[in-house]
C-alpha cells in the first residue's frame, strides 16, 4: 500500500504574547490507502494540532515547519487554491463537538447541501436523495423527517451523526476523525465505528483517528502513535502496542481505567428523592393555531427513588430520555406525576419555594467550558451560588472557594484565573466545587467524563465517590460509559425511548442482564 497522507518531522509552535511556545516536537507518520492509524494520549500532548497541520487550519498564530504530503502534495506553504482543492474534498474532518462546527442558523438539509454543491455541484432532488442517503447510512432514524431540523432541535449522538455525514459526503481519500464518538452512546458509538471501518475498506479511504478512548483503539485501528507533549514515545502495530508497551506512558494509560465500586449506603441512609408516575411529553403542536396534533414522548411513566449516599446510574442511547428524566426530577421542567423530596411533594410548591431548594439540588454538565462562563474567574465561578441563595455564613467568600478547591483537588492559588487557563479535567473540577460548595444532598451528573481523558476520567470518579462518602450526598449519574456507570453506581436505570426497560442493583443489571436491549448496551461495550 502506498502512503496517501506522509508527515515528516512536523514541527509547531505558537506565538503568544511575545514568547513562541512549542505544541508539536518533530512528529512523523503516515497513514496508507485503507489504513486506520490511530493517534492517542491525553489533552494538550498535541493530537489535534497535528492533524489540523495536515491542511494547515491552525491560524495566522502558528507556526508550522516540516513536511506534510498528501498524495505526493506538500501541504506545507501550499497556496490557497490547492488548500481550498483538497479541504473538505481530499480530506475531510470529523470533529469532537459539532455544535461549534454546524451552522445554528441552517437546517441540516441546506448544511449537507451545501457540501454536495461547493465540491460535486450536485443540487436539487439529486441532492436531496443523496442527503437522505448519507442520514440514513450514519444511523438517523426517520432520516426525512429530520431534514427540516436546526442543530439545537437534535440530541448530541443525532449532531455528531450529522457531521459524519458531512464529512462523508464527497468520498474523501483521507478522513481525519478527531474524538468523532465522545459523544456517542456505546451501542451508536459500535455502528458508527463499523460505519467508518466499512467506508474505509469500500473506498480505500485512510483513516487517521485521534481518541483517548483506547478501547476503540484496541478494536478499530491497524497502527497507534502514542503523544506526550508534543513527541511521539511509542508507535507500531495496534496488537504489538498495546500486548507489550515498552514506554512507561503507554503503560499508564492502559492501565487508567475506572474500576472498584461506590462505598457502601449508609444504614441509616433515608430516601432522598422520589418520583411516581413521572412523566414527560412534549406537545407537537402545528397550524396557525398552533393545534396540538400529537406528543413526543420522552419519558413515559416511570417511578424511582434515591437514598442519602447512594447513587443511582441511567444508561441508555441518545434520545433515550436520560437528561429529560433528571431534569424533571429537578422539576427544571415540567412534568406530570409526583416527585418527592424528603418527604416532601414538590408539586405543591411555589416557584419562590423551588428556587430555595435549588441550593440542596445541583447539577454537573457534560461540558465543562460550555457551563462556565469565560469572563468569570474560578473564584467567582464558585462563589456565585453563595450570593444566589444568600448563604449564611461567617466566613469570607474566598476562603469557601479555597476549602473547595483543595477538596476537589485544585490549587487555590489558581482562584483568579479564567476557565481557558484550565485543562478540560481541571474545568470539570470547577464545575463539581461550584455544586460542592453549597453542600447540596443531591447531584445530577449529566457525562460528568464523557470528555475527559481516560487517566482524568478515573481521577474524577474516584473524587466523586470520596465526595459522596464524606457528605452522604446522592447522586443521578447519566452517562454512556457502562465501565464508569459500574464504578460510581449502587442501582442502575436502563432506558430505551422513554421507557425504562430494566432497574435494579448494579451487579445484577451487568452481570445478568433480563432484557435484550440491556445485553445489547453491555456487548457494544466490550
Amino acid at each position: 500500500m502506498s502512503a496517501i497522507l506522509q508527515v515528516k518531522d512536523l514541527r509547531v509552535s505558537f506565538r503568544q504574547e511575545g514568547r513562541i511556545s512549542p505544541a508539536v516536537k518533530g512528529v512523523s507518520f503516515s497513514v496508507d490507502r485503507g489504513e486506520t492509524v490511530a493517534l492517542v494520549g491525553e489533552s494538550g500532548s498535541g493530537k489535534s494540532v497535528s492533524a489540523l497541520s495536515t491542511v494547515q487550519l491552525l491560524g495566522d498564530s502558528a507556526i508550522v515547519e516540516g513536511s506534510v504530503t498528501y498524495d505526493g502534495t506538500e501541504m506545507i506553504g501550499a497556496d490557497e487554491r490547492t488548500l481550498r482543492r483538497v479541504r473538505g474534498n481530499d480530506i475531510s474532518f470529523i470533529f469532537q463537538e459539532p455544535m461549534t462546527s454546524l451552522n445554528p442558523l441552517h437546517t441540516i438539509e441546506k448544511q449537507l447541501g451545501e457540501a454536495l454543491a461547493l465540491h460535486q455541484g450536485v443540487v436539487g432532488d439529486a441532492a436531496r436523495e443523496r442527503v437522505l442517503s448519507l442520514l440514513s447510512k450514519v444511523g438517523i432514524r426517520d432520516a426525512e423527517s429530520r431534514l427540516g431540523s436546526y442543530p439545537h432541535q437534535l440530541s448530541g449522538g443525532q449532531r455528531q451523526r450529522v457531521m459524519i455525514a458531512m464529512a462523508l459526503a464527497n468520498k474523501p481519500d483521507v478522513l481525519i476523525a478527531d474524538e468523532p464518538t465522545t459523544a456517542l452512546d456505546v451501542t451508536i458509538q459500535a455502528q458508527i465505528l463499523e460505519l467508518l471501518a466499512e467506508l474505509k475498506d469500500s473506498e480505500g479511504m485512510g483513516l487517521l483517528f485521534i481518541t483517548h478512548d483506547l478501547g476503540i483503539v484496541r478494536k478499530f485501528a491497524d497502527r497507534v502513535c502514542v503523544m506526550k507533549d508534543g513527541e511521539i514515545v511509542e508507535s507500531g502495530p495496534t496488537a504489538e502496542v498495546f500486548d507489550d508497551p515498552q514506554h512507561p506512558y503507554t503503560q499508564m494509560l492502559l492501565a487508567a481505567e475506572p474500576s472498584g465500586a461506590p462505598a457502601e449506603i449508609p444504614a441509616d441512609g433515608a430516601e432522598l428523592v422520589a418520583a411516581e408516575d413521572l412523566k414527560v411529553w412534549f406537545p407537537i403542536q402545528r397550524g396557525f393555531l398552533r393545534k396540538t396534533v400529537g406528543y413526543v414522548k420522552a419519558v413515559n411513566p416511570m417511578s424511582l427513588s434515591v437514598r442519602a449516599g447512594e447513587t443511582l446510574g441511567i444508561v441508555g442511547e441518545s434520545g433515550s430520555g436520560k437528561t429529560t428524566l433528571a431534569l424533571a426530577i429537578m422539576r427544571l421542567i415540567a412534568s406530570d406525576g409526583a416527585v418527592r423530596f424528603q418527604g416532601d411533594d414538590l408539586r405543591k410548591w411555589s416557584t419562590r419555594e423551588l428556587r430555595k431548594l435549588r441550593k440542596d439540588m445541583q447539577i454537573v454538565f457534560q461540558d465543562p467550558f460550555g457551563s462556565l462562563s469565560p469572563r468569570m474567574t474560578c473564584a467567582q465561578i464558585i462563589a456565585e451560588g453563595l450570593a444566589v441563595h444568600d448563604v449564611d455564613t461567617s466566613r469570607a467568600p474566598r476562603d469557601l472557594v479555597a476549602e473547595i478547591m483543595e477538596e476537589v483537588g485544585l490549587d487555590p492559588g489558581a482562584m483568579d484565573r479564567y476557565p481557558h487557563e484550565f485543562s478540560g479535567g481541571q474545568r470539570q473540577r470547577i464545575a463539581i466545587a461550584r455544586a460542592m460548595v453549597l453542600r447540596p444532598k443531591l447531584v445530577v451528573l449529566d457525562e460528568p467524563t464523557s470528555a475527559l481523558d481516560m487517566t482524568v476520567q478515573v481521577q474524577i470518579v474516584q473524587l466523586l465517590r470520596d465526595l459522596q462518602a464524606r457528605h452522604g450526598l446522592a447522586y443521578v449519574f447519566i452517562s454512556h460509559d457502562l465501565k464508569v456507570v459500574r464504578a460510581m453506581s449502587h442501582k442502575v436505570l436502563v432506558m430505551k425511548q422513554g421507557d425504562v426497560v430494566e432497574a435494579g442493583e448494579v451487579a445484577k443489571i451487568f452481570d445478568s442482564p433480563e432484557q435484550a436491549y440491556t445485553r445489547t448496551l453491555l456487548a457494544a461495550a466490550h
